[in-house]
């Protein structure tokens, strides 16, 4: 019993907390029972779940909740300081202390593996960037910048703010919600709908399934095996690798996106939507409307814009795309490969605006109808699935590896036995990708019936997507892949 105890208390980050992992279902089932209880006392519910994300993430990366709790004390303090302030001036150093602190915390846990390799450093060799601090970090900073622009008035409430920074379904890895949508959510009568309990029941069943089912069996079985040895794979066994990577980590993301959003639902709060069908994109801005919206909104409004986004000349313009997508590729990671990505991206977002705003004169709303729209939605993907081998492998010359092999070693006489030796992958990735252009017209058919049954329907929908899982389930609990961001 008293082992069991310490167990629950103690950090292992060997066993760090996940959707999917048992641990967290059985503690979400009584957390959902207790925050029903305190339905009636919004003081009572915010304390709680505040406590909670913070044992939460205490599982999930240690000692590092001191940091979630400074930059969520600081920013506090700040915006404080910058609504009481009226000087300009005084205001600005506020804002340029926030922007320190934060970004100062996030660099530093991003460069130590860095500074440790070039500066020989050991103590610094042994820190863990602790999870998901790229998302909390930007979720605080967009408050003070939000507050000091005068979009939001800065809540006088440290619990409000608190619940807000700690709020445990994004703070591992997004949506990047912003105080402005959410903290006016916080003091409203708790009222959970049958249609939320059956979107949210929904979104939970459909993002295990993407990530246990899809993104971890596809991984294990097939995809990490060749990323990690590619020399002993032909070129056909590495396009199918590159196509099952783009699977792969769309279906880990955007499941747990899916999964964020409903728990938030079953809890009373709406969040924006992160995905939407993006290997339906046409052109790489299309993409960046429909992949990780939080984040591409946010370099947007804090970075692009501020630079001068579209409002000076097209030289500038493009310069301004350049620079957000290599500082998108370093909020991902310090390192070479994270630049080349955000690279790669900036540099195709800049010819699809050239081609399409100045050569063929389209709006930014334009969008390719008929066969041009199919073919634009076939290279885009294509282009897309080969700009990820940059971001998954740690170094050049393992891209210049699988690129050799697959245009070198392409063997279509092996290809049928390939085929048949990794059928239920192959098959697996195929129904994926099919799923994926479901219109979501028919999803909201299929949830309007769930809402109907009631609560007694979305339990049993997650019952039997929770046993499907426990079925297909081979290994241990794999961590999300974007939790190293």
């Amino acid at each position: 019993m008293i082992d069991n105890l310490l167990h629950l208390l103690t950090y292992n980050p060997d066993e760090t907390m996940v959707f999917s992992s048992g641990l967290f279902l059985m503690l979400f089932l009584i957390l959902s029972f207790v925050y029903m209880l305190t339905g009636h006392s919004t003081t009572n519910r915010l304390v709680f779940v505040t406590l909670f994300s913070s044992y939460f993430y205490y599982k999930c990366s240690g000692t590092a909740v001191v940091v979630l709790w400074v930059i969520t004390l600081s920013d506090y303090l700040i915006a404080r300081g910058i609504g009481a302030f009226r000087k300009p001036f005084l205001q600005r150093l506020l804002l340029g202390l926030s922007i320190f602190i934060d970004i100062g915390l996030l660099a530093f846990f991003k460069m130590s593996a860095i500074l440790s390799e070039y500066l020989h450093i050991g103590s610094i060799d042994s820190l863990i960037v602790p999870i998901g601090i790229s998302f909390y970090t930007f979720r605080s900073l967009s408050y003070t910048v939000d507050v000091y622009r005068g979009k939001m008035t800065a809540t006088t409430s440290l619990l409000d703010y608190a619940f807000f920074t700690t709020f445990f379904p994004v703070l591992l890895a997004g949506p990047i919600n912003r105080a402005i949508e959410f903290l006016p959510q916080i003091h409203r009568k708790l009222c959970i709908t049958p249609m939320m309990l059956a979107q949210g029941a929904f979104l939970i069943a459909v993002g295990l399934l993407k990530k246990i089912v899809v993104s971890d069996f596809i991984s294990l079985n097939f995809v990490d095996r060749v990323f990690d040895n590619p020399t002993l794979f032909s070129g056909g066994e590495v396009l199918l690798a590159i196509y099952g990577y783009c699977i792969q980590i769309y279906c880990d993301f955007s499941g747990y996106s899916d999964i964020a959003i409903g728990i938030a639902l079953w809890m009373g709060f709406r969040l924006e939507d992160n995905f939407r069908q993006p290997f339906l994109a046409d052109s790489f801005s299309d993409f960046w409307h429909r992949w990780h919206i939080t984040l591409s909104q946010w370099i947007r409004d804090y970075i692009y814009i501020p630079l001068g986004g579209n409002r000076c000349s097209a030289l500038r313009v493009f310069l301004n795309q350049m620079v957000t997508m290599l500082l998108c590729g370093l909020w991902h990671g310090v390192s070479w490969t994270f630049m080349l990505w955000g690279g790669i991206h900036g540099l195709l977002l800049c010819i699809h605006k050239f081609f399409s705003h100045k050569v063929l004169n389209h709006d930014r709303h334009y969008h390719p109808h008929g066969w041009r729209r199919v073919a634009a939605i076939f290279i885009t993907f294509h282009i897309l699935c080969f700009s990820w081998l940059p971001f998954r492998l740690s170094d050049l010359s393992q891209v210049q590896v699988m690129l050799h092999q697959l245009l070198t070693k392409f063997n279509v006489a092996v290809m049928p036995d390939v085929l048949l030796a990794y059928r239920w992958v192959f098959l697996t990735m195929l129904m994926a990708f099919v799923a994926h252009f479901i219109p979501y017209r028919w999803e909201n058919i299929l949830v309007r019936k769930i809402a109907k049954g009631g609560i007694l329907a979305s339990a049993f929908l997650l019952v039997i997507v929770i046993y499907i899982v426990i079925q297909v389930q081979s290994s241990g609990v794999q961590p999300f892949i974007y939790f190293q961001f």
